[in-house]
């Protein structure tokens, strides 16, 4: 159930960023039975990372406080709706409630390019931002097929 208290953290780390130089105004939170496990900020341009989103960095975070990559539980409040990559990173950990503040709109209106990105998906992953080409499978279907006869965890 959402409350407002955490938003607020959430948008604590964000506007850290309006005051520091780690990256963009994107805070997050994630909570488990009421209690904050992890937060963090956007962290792209000190770590030199465009992976390190504050949902990335949080969802990092938590699996180490946590102990496990499941994150089943778990709620995700965020400043701000999360980019595609951030999305994905969010269904992979199993988190189902997520919690935001700001609009894709909004990003796009400061200058982020997610509305790009998901454009980009909802063509079909067809279009000049990135060329895709699949090539030998032959070679590459191995390592798929020896790690299911292993029978290694999923997730």
């Amino acid at each position: 159930m959402y409350q407002k208290s955490f938003m607020a953290m959430a948008d604590e780390e964000a506007k850290a960023n309006v005051n520091g130089s780690d990256g963009g105004p994107f805070g997050c939170v994630i909570v488990k039975n009421g209690q904050v496990v992890s937060r963090a900020h956007n962290r792209v341009l000190v770590d030199h990372d465009p992976t390190a989103h504050g949902e990335i960095t949080a969802i990092r975070k938590a699996g180490q406080a946590l102990g496990t990559h499941d994150l089943s539980g778990c709620e995700l409040y965020t400043s701000a709706m999360p980019c595609p990559m951030c999305l994905s990173a969010i269904i992979w950990a199993n988190i189902k409630q997520v919690y935001y503040g700001n609009t894709a709109d909004d990003a796009a209106a400061i200058g982020f390019r997610d509305a790009a990105i998901y454009d980009f998906i909802n063509a079909g992953l067809k279009g000049e931002m990135l060329k895709l080409s699949q090539h030998d499978r032959n070679l590459t279907i191995g390592a798929f097929k020896a790690y299911q006869s292993a029978q290694k965890e999923l997730y």
